[in-house]
């Protein structure tokens, strides 16, 4: 759509949206069929009469005004703003709130550290194909794939394991001949 229709539909819904409701005749294929929203609104309706209020009130709100309503939702609820994608940041890299959350806490008494990576460091070349085998049962690889991740170490097996299964694996791969290490 050229930029001078997009401003000429633009000025024409923001009119209609300011204007007086006025009845308008619903095109007909919307009357033969009805709209989507409305086709699961017997199935989903709320038992609580509260929330079915709440929801319709909600539905009628402009873009604008939805925005404004989380933001006051956030603010009341103290929710955090995340940026896009926040879930992934990258290792290395703390948020600068976080960090300053972080200075005004005490910080906790040193913990026991309870979950551990579990690195595959080094093998015995004669028990090569013991290992591969446990290593093919252990994570579940097929026998390529483990193969390949036998000869590619020192690599890291199992990620947050508990100290107690990480031991007996470490003791498991011990006895096969290959050395594997808790980090």
């Amino acid at each position: 759509m050229s930029f001078p229709l997009q401003i000429s539909a633009r000025c024409c819904r923001n009119a209609l949206r300011q204007a007086p409701v006025v009845t308008r005749a619903a095109p007909t294929y919307i009357s033969r069929y009805g709209r989507r929203w409305e086709s699961t609104e017997a199935a989903a309706t709320p038992a609580n009469p509260k929330i079915t209020q709440i929801v319709d009130q909600i539905s009628q709100l402009t873009l604008l005004e939805t925005a404004d309503l989380v933001s006051s939702l956030k603010s009341r609820l103290n929710i955090p703003d995340l940026p896009v994608g926040g879930f992934a940041m990258p290792a290395g890299g703390a948020a600068p709130g976080a960090a300053a959350a972080e200075e005004d806490e005490p910080a906790p008494a040193a913990q026991e550290k309870t979950l551990f990576n579990l690195k595959l460091e080094s093998f015995d070349a004669a028990s090569k194909a013991k290992v591969i085998k446990e290593v093919k049962s252990m994570l579940g690889l097929s026998l390529v794939e483990s193969k390949k991740f036998v000869e590619s170490v020192p690599k890291v097996m199992k990620e947050s394991v508990p100290k107690e299964e990480a031991e007996k694996i470490v003791e498991t791969l011990k006895a096969l001949g290959a050395k594997a290490v808790l980090e």
